[in-house]
């Protein structure tokens, strides 16, 4: 007889940030069966915040609250044989590995507790505040298969935690590319939490969901099989609801070109294909895997410098005129001190509204923004300049808020290095050291050929002036300094017409900030979906705060907002 194939591996996700809802984690545990539960703790700006938080005590540099949420779930977890897997360890895995063995001892918990290392590259790049390559799943799975019951990382990618365990679990190697695949797909999925369930999901509000519970999505969870194959889908009883809209919405998130690649394996998001499997449940099958790209991502962290803000209220008639006189007298004030911020942004939004029936609604905001690599340069000569106008500006002269010093941003960039200069380490609880070796075969990453797009609905069809989002759903996010809008529709008529309509011209015609930047489109039959990348849209990426929605999360948004001419057969 064949050998039975393995159990499906549950694995769950309780965060999707730092700073999530805290008790996911209990509520994970006791809310349906799991074998794994992981979280994701770790974002661009998270590094700058804990690599601030070293600065201040070398003994820090992870994410504290993911040890206050063992104080219970330790016990929670080892009584219902669950293993947890988390990148909370950020800037110093060590330091929260021993961490938790104190926190076990004191609750009386008698867990193995493993860690991972070798990210840390911050000895290569002097001068970043943190610099850290996104390493793969088979530290954790090292770690898993020595009995480790809890397992911290530190900068691993986002799919690892799900790689990581699903190697462990089915004795997966390096040639099982499509397993592998599957599993950074549904690792994918995951890592953002309640996305996956409901949570910033465009059509939320759609007839088909009405009398769904939003206020507390539950959080998802992977049914994963040996095949790579697997089901998306939450705990009874929760909030939120998993459909394929939600689980294409993730797929696009924060992804690119077809292939997405990863130190397991690049998944060939073109080749995956998702079916309703029952009431909140998503299969993913058909992904593709290829050999993962020879060198690992690193991301580099630095101080870049101070900042201000500024923003002035600006009420009732005269908008643009009043605009003009902050910004001159603002500007004159520079010049007198003789003292200018290296860069000075201005930017005027339009909140007003005519004949309005509050103060608030009658307002216009007015931002002022100032960077500088010192910090007088941002502090009083700014304050100053804003306060002493107060009496002689505009008329119904304030500010939201009172201007302050300044505070540091950082900035983030990518660099890349060649996998095996990186010493990937398992790190067991008996202090053994176990190497974890590269990948044996790699391919560098090349685009994918447009695939044949469908035939365009018939010419001189009947069409409305309407917003895009009456048809589409869209969710984007940052990478970098570089934005990111998945689009999508839920028909095949639909797609017919989006595949034709939405170009890279019509995009940009759409959304006027991108017009003077490079835009690449990226077409995903399989989902009826296009994939955007705006270069360059955030400057130099989120914790430099270069723009109002600097993680351009609203972007999708703004995109479904703005009108076209649609067919009124899809409407």
């Amino acid at each position: 007889m064949p050998p039975a194939e393995p159990a499906p591996l549950r694995i769950g996700n309780a965060s999707g940030f730092y700073g999530d809802r805290f008790d996911a984690v209990r509520e994970m545990l006791t809310g349906g069966e799991l074998d794994v539960l992981t979280g994701d703790y770790l974002a661009e700006l998270t590094m700058l915040i804990l690599g601030r938080d070293r600065m201040k005590d070398p003994g820090l540099g992870y994410a504290r609250t993911f040890l206050r949420q063992l104080e219970e779930g330790l016990g929670l977890a080892y009584e219902r044989g669950v293993r947890i897997v988390a990148n909370a360890g950020g800037l110093n895995p060590s330091g929260l590995a021993g961490a938790v063995r104190e926190l076990a001892a004191r609750v009386g918990v008698p867990v193995r507790v493993a860690h991972v290392e070798g990210d840390d590259l911050a000895d290569r790049f002097p001068g970043a505040l943190a610099a850290n390559a996104y390493l793969g799943g088979g530290g954790i799975a090292a770690c898993l298969a020595e009995g480790a019951d809890v397992v911290v990382t530190g900068r691993v990618t986002d799919a690892a935690l799900v790689t990581g365990p699903a190697q462990w679990h089915f004795g997966w190697g390096p040639g099982d590319l499509d397993a592998l695949a599957g599993a950074v797909v549904a690792g994918h999925v995951l890592e953002c939490g309640t996305q996956a369930t409901g949570g910033n999901y465009a059509f939320f509000a759609g007839e088909r969901h009405a009398g769904r519970d939003l206020r507390r999505p539950g959080f998802p969870l992977a049914e994963l099989h040996a095949d790579g194959s697997s089901v998306i889908t939450k705990h009874p009883g929760t909030g939120g609801f998993v459909d394929t809209g939600t689980v294409t919405a993730q797929l696009l998130y924060e992804t690119g070109g077809a292939r997405y690649a990863g130190p397991d394996a690049t998944a060939r998001l073109d080749s995956l294909r998702l079916t309703r499997d029952g009431p909140d449940r998503v299969r993913i099958t058909g992904v593709r895997g290829e050999a993962p790209p020879p060198q690992l991502k690193t991301g580099l962290t630095r101080l870049g410098g101070w900042r201000n803000e500024v923003v002035f209220v600006l009420t009732g008639l005269d908008i643009e005129a009043k605009a003009r006189l902050a910004r001159e007298q603002i500007e004159d004030a520079f010049d007198r001190a003789g003292s200018r911020p290296a860069e000075v942004r201005w930017e005027l939004a339009r909140t007003d509204r005519p004949d309005a029936a509050t103060e608030e609604t009658a307002s216009a905001l007015l931002r002022l923004v100032v960077r500088d690599r010192e910090a007088e340069a941002v502090g009083r000569v700014v304050s100053g300049a804003a306060v002493e106008t107060a009496l002689g500006g505009y008329p119904g002269f304030h500010v939201t808020e009172p201007p302050g010093k300044g505070v540091p941003y950082g900035v983030f960039e990518a660099a890349y290095v060649d996998a095996g200069s990186v010493a990937h380490t398992a790190v067991l609880d008996d202090g053994r050291r176990l190497p974890v070796p590269p990948a044996p075969h790699t391919r560098a990453l090349e685009p994918v050929p447009e695939p044949p797009l469908p035939e365009p609905l018939p010419a001189g069809v009947s069409t409305r002036r309407a917003p895009l989002g009456l048809v589409a759903g869209a969710r984007s996010g940052d990478k970098g300094g570089d934005a990111n809008i998945g689009v999508w529709v839920r028909g095949d008529e639909e797609w017919r017409w989006l595949a034709h309509e939405l170009t890279v011209r019509r995009l940009r015609e759409l959304l006027p900030e991108t017009a003077e930047l490079t835009v690449i489109r990226h077409v995903l039959p399989n989902l009826r979906a296009l994939n955007f990348t705006v270069v360059g849209l955030l400057g130099e990426g989120v914790a430099a705060r270069t723009r109002f929605d600097p993680q351009a999360k609203g972007l999708g948004e703004w995109l479904r907002a703005r009108h076209m001419d649609i067919p009124e057969r899809l409407l």
